[in-house]
């Protein structure tokens, strides 16, 4: 009688484990990040040689919602550097906040895919994969057309944003979020890789150039950039 009672309570103690398990996998899953939310990234230079690598950041933060993108990142806790996409306008924004200096400089689609030109890359589909901040990741080959013996991989997953995601970017063929790839931005080439995936809001002004900012060209922030 004794044995059968703890066989009843074990029966019972592993069915309510089953429950909870099943329970907390569901909720996981609907915590799964879709079209908004916030994505860490650890962040480091290709060439530590590279005049500006002592600015490098060693983390980015991607705030994303429907077709805006915003890559902020951070270097020596004062030199801060943005980068908001809109696919909407087909524009890309450089914001840069660096001591009491607030510019910004925008640029349209033309602008944006001559850039890309200069990191043009040559892209092929793989069968493997591997999980990155709790996404199913693919990989993709990814070679320099101005240089074919660099090649490096870069993993996106199709769990979350959309497919047009990369579309102002030198990664238009890749129809996913980018979680590791590879970069250049003012002639400084950097590595990401996701480290965390957040499920949170993100304000509509994220994505707008703050007042307190002045617009200039495409030029005089490059000259900004060459001070260093």
């Amino acid at each position: 009688m004794k044995r059968t009672r703890i066989i009843s309570i074990f029966q019972t103690t592993l069915l309510v484990s089953i429950v909870i398990l099943f329970i907390f996998s569901c909720s996981n899953k609907s915590e799964k990040v879709v079209n908004e939310g916030v994505i860490e990234y650890e962040a480091k230079v290709v060439d530590y040689n590279h005049p500006l690598a002592e600015l490098a950041p060693g983390s980015a933060t991607l705030k994303f919602k429907d077709d805006k993108f915003m890559m902020e990142m951070t270097a020596m806790g004062m030199f801060k550097n943005m980068y908001v996409c809109n696919l909407q306008n087909r524009t890309l924004t450089q914001m840069v906040n660096f001591l009491d200096l607030k510019q910004a400089s925008i640029d349209s689609e033309s602008v944006i895919l001559k850039e890309n030109e200069d990191y043009k890359l040559i892209i092929e589909e793989t069968e493997d994969e591997k999980t990155i901040a709790g996404y199913k990741c693919k990989r993709v080959k990814v070679k320099k057309a101005s240089n074919p013996d660099v090649i490096f991989d870069a993993y996106y997953t199709t769990d979350m944003g959309n497919e047009n995601v990369n579309a102002l970017s030198p990664y238009s063929d890749v129809k996913g979020m980018l979680m590791q790839y590879r970069l250049s931005k003012m002639g400084l080439e950097m590595e990401f890789v996701a480290k965390s995936v957040k499920k949170e809001s993100v304000p509509e002004n994220t994505f707008e150039v703050p007042n307190s900012f002045k617009i200039i060209s495409k030029q005089q922030m490059q000259e900004f950039f060459n001070q260093f």
